[in-house]
């Protein structure tokens, strides 16, 4: 039944052209398809345009209505903007600010010249007096209470889980490598590792007692320790007096005779001479340190100094760094005569741990006194290490100082910057080759070289 509006010869019209009506409407939602995927692929730029001019109306809006408000709403906002005053900065305050950035522009432009010249620029006695003012040692304590405070279980992986990233910690090699089962920062700082990821090298007679980056690596002359390449220290005020060395040459000499305490550590200065290799721990890499070589330990003694940092930029600005800083020297004999591991503290450094002797605390209240010895000859049990031998921990990471007597013809596998892991070799297998020789390649490969 057809609608009464509707007469036959419509009917008939409408029912002819309904077949094209339907191609019709899909070759439109064809073509509108197709310009929505044209505007999806230009997205970037249509979005990005249309963000500015929505932008641009919104300001245009507010105009608007600021523009609309009444009298009295903008006399209050117009007494609101009078009631505000600028308050000037001491002029103190201002000339500091400027001070401080032309400091920085000269400082800069010092350093330029004298790494084009191939010198080091050193802080003034001034600028290190100035950051000896720092309260390092409260922070370093406040932030050893920090790693040993105990996380909640919840927030072990957020917190654990950042400082492995941040610091790229390997936790394949750790014993324990699921971060959750760590109670604190100090345990994942502390963490043991799997016995196999570090073997020592069997045909080395001194192996790395850390994983870290040698800083500096040579032989000693004239008493005279390097920090880093161009900045010296002495070694008589590194270690402090003598007083291990029996009947050895100028040991009542004052310690200002460099040359004087550098014969007293060694036992034949016609055929040995005295090394030393600094090795640095990052935050990032095992803070565990071993025993480097077969040894015995006779003395120790502790330097309560500073807390400043020792990380390579630090180390190559502040002289003699290694000794304000506090530290342990252990002393003691190896095969070939004199035999000697510092570990120094630093900023954010709780504590420095040794196995073996209980007695020792760090990072504590200063005490009066410039160092504090204890000797372990009159021990019934002699303190003897193996290579590999557990030794002590650092709470973050710091700085080992070996220092030790070998023959004249050694000859040294590290050099500064490069990365080391523990257990692997310092000092090659004794040949008769000389130094110009180079390093011994059959000791990469545990092959050792017969004499």
């Amino acid at each position: 039944m057809q609608p009464r509006y509707l007469n036959a010869d419509l009917t008939k019209s409408l029912l002819r052209v309904q077949p094209f009506v339907r191609p019709t409407v899909q070759a439109r939602t064809a073509a509108v398809a197709a310009a929505v995927c044209a505007v999806r692929q230009q997205r970037p730029v249509v979005v990005k345009g249309s963000t500015k001019v929505r932008l641009f109306f919104v300001c245009l809006v507010i105009c608007f209505l600021v523009s609309g408000i009444g009298g009295e709403g903008m006399a209050s906002f117009t007494r609101y903007m009078r009631s505000l005053k600028w308050t000037p900065l001491p002029l103190g305050v201002g000339f500091a600010i400027i001070a401080t950035t032309q400091y920085r522009h000269t400082r800069k432009r010092e350093e330029r010249r004298l790494a084009a010249e191939g010198a080091v620029c050193l802080a003034q006695p001034w600028e290190v007096e100035a950051y000896k003012l720092l309260p390092l040692r409260h922070f370093s304590r406040l932030w050893g209470w920090v790693n040993n405070f105990e996380l909640p279980y919840w927030c072990r992986s957020t917190i654990l889980g950042s400082y492995v990233r941040t610091f790229g910690c390997d936790m394949t090699e750790a014993e324990v490598e699921d971060v959750m089962q760590y109670s604190s920062l100090s345990s994942l700082f502390r963490r043991s590792l799997k016995p196999s990821v570090r073997p020592v090298c069997p045909v080395s007679g001194l192996t790395s007692p850390v994983d870290g980056t040698v800083v500096q690596a040579g032989p000693v002359s004239c008493g005279t320790l390097h920090q880093i390449k161009g900045v010296t220290y002495s070694l008589s005020s590194f270690l402090g007096p003598n007083v291990w060395t029996r009947d050895g040459p100028c040991i009542s000499v004052e310690e200002d005779n460099d040359t004087c305490y550098h014969n007293s550590c060694i036992t034949d200065p016609d055929l040995n001479e005295l090394h030393q290799v600094v090795l640095y721990l990052a935050p990032g890499d095992y803070h565990r340190f071993h025993s480097p070589a077969e040894w015995k330990v006779s003395h120790r003694r502790h330097f309560p100094g500073e807390l400043l940092s020792v990380s390579p930029s630090f180390t190559s600005w502040i002289p003699n760094l290694f000794v304000l800083n506090e530290r342990v020297a252990y002393v003691g004999r190896w095969k070939h005569g004199f035999f000697s591991m510092t570990a120094v503290g630093a900023t954010n450094v709780g504590s420095v741990k040794a196995y073996f002797d209980e007695d020792l605390r760090t990072n504590e209240r200063r005490r009066s006194g410039s160092f504090y010895d204890k000797k372990f000859d009159h021990l019934v049990s002699k303190i003897t290490f193996n290579k590999g031998d557990p030794f002590g921990e650092f709470n973050l990471g710091s700085t080992i100082v070996l220092l030790f007597e070998a023959p004249k013809n050694s000859v040294l596998r590290v050099q500064p910057g490069q990365k080391i892991k523990m257990g692997e070799a310092i000092l090659a297998p004794e040949t008769f080759t000389d130094k110009a020789a180079g390093p011994d390649k059959d000791c990469s490969h545990n092959k050792g070289v017969e004499r």
